[in-house]
């Protein structure tokens, strides 16, 4: 008897192949299990075939894959909108009067921080990875928990302390 799988159904080898299309060949994706699955269904024994139940749970298996894949690309594309809007939202700092409140380390023989008190107007923003830094026109660098109060830069900041 020939064989009767097709070789387009075979996975590829990855011995001494290089990766080109950037994707992890190790892995195998829902288009690998459906592979799997159709070459399993195609090549059973007629007189023994697959059992139902075992044929109901490669099917959810399946399903639960392509849901996982999809969760992940939609959790990706909202963590990028959601940085698209940080990006949006804290460029608009920029020539604001900002107070702020910055913990320093001191050499206290506790320990204890000093809360460094302040305000100036915000000349840029930077986005360093997960991270967003304000660089005041001092130089002073701030981070957006250090920021209590933002003002118009028309305004000047209180320095009234009753």
């Amino acid at each position: 008897m020939g064989n009767t799988i097709d070789p387009s159904l075979y996975l590829p080898t990855t011995n001494n192949q290089s990766n080109t299309n950037g994707k992890d060949n190790s892995i195998l994706g829902k288009d690998d299990f459906l592979k799997l699955l159709m070459a399993e269904m195609q090549n059973q024994d007629p007189l023994s075939p697959m059992d139902n139940n075992e044929m109901i749970g490669q099917m959810a298996q399946f399903s639960t894959l392509e849901q996982i894949t999809n969760l992940a690309s939609s959790l990706e594309k909202l963590l990028n909108m959601e940085q698209q809007n940080q990006y949006i939202t804290y460029s608009s700092f920029v020539g604001k009067n900002v107070t702020y409140h910055k913990l320093e380390d001191s050499d206290d023989p506790n320990g204890d921080p000093v809360v460094q008190e302040g305000h100036g107007v915000v000349s840029s923003v930077r986005f360093t990875g997960d991270s967003v830094e304000f660089v005041l026109t001092d130089g002073t660098v701030l981070e957006p928990a250090n920021i209590s109060e933002i003002q118009a830069s028309s305004e000047t900041p209180s320095t009234d302390k009753t």
